[in-house]
């Protein structure tokens, strides 16, 4: 059972101590970075440029592998393809960051900082997901198009 959960437990603790340590977890850094026209903050682009290196360096070793070290195989996209409702919630997100100055890792790993704010953004995170179900995966959906 340890060996189950231990390595998202140790995976997912070190990227929330990373979020907060590179300023991820504060809404003003956030919005200040996507202000762009205004009192642009560049600092992110750092921890965004240090995220993308640690990935190029991944990357390469992917390919090579059978399998991950954790899990029997690897959970890669399928699809490619760009739909109305793949750019749609894209720019849903990009407009709720922009408002919120937070996006769904850094606002969980906010839980340890600012209890009251993550709750508020987690509860319209839960609400918008649970939309998004109610609208696109109802079942009368599936029978008119089924």
């Amino acid at each position: 059972m340890i060996r189950t959960y231990l390595p998202p437990l140790v995976s997912g603790t070190l990227f929330g101590a990373g979020l907060a340590l590179g300023g991820m977890t504060d809404p003003a850094r956030v919005r200040g970075f996507l202000n762009i026209f205004g009192g642009w903050d560049p600092t992110l682009a750092f921890v965004m440029g240090g995220a993308v290196i640690v990935m190029a360096i991944a990357w390469r070793f992917v390919p090579r592998m059978r399998h991950p070290l954790f899990a029997g195989e690897f959970a890669l996209p399928e699809r490619s393809d760009m739909t109305p409702r793949l750019i749609a919630g894209a720019t849903l997100f990009g407009i709720g960051w922009g408002m919120a100055g937070l996006c769904p890792g850094p606002g969980i790993a906010s839980f340890a900082i600012a209890p009251l704010e993550a709750t508020v953004f987690s509860t319209a995170l839960l609400a918008g997901l649970a939309l998004n179900r109610m609208v696109f995966d109802s079942p009368a959906k599936e029978t008119a198009h089924g």
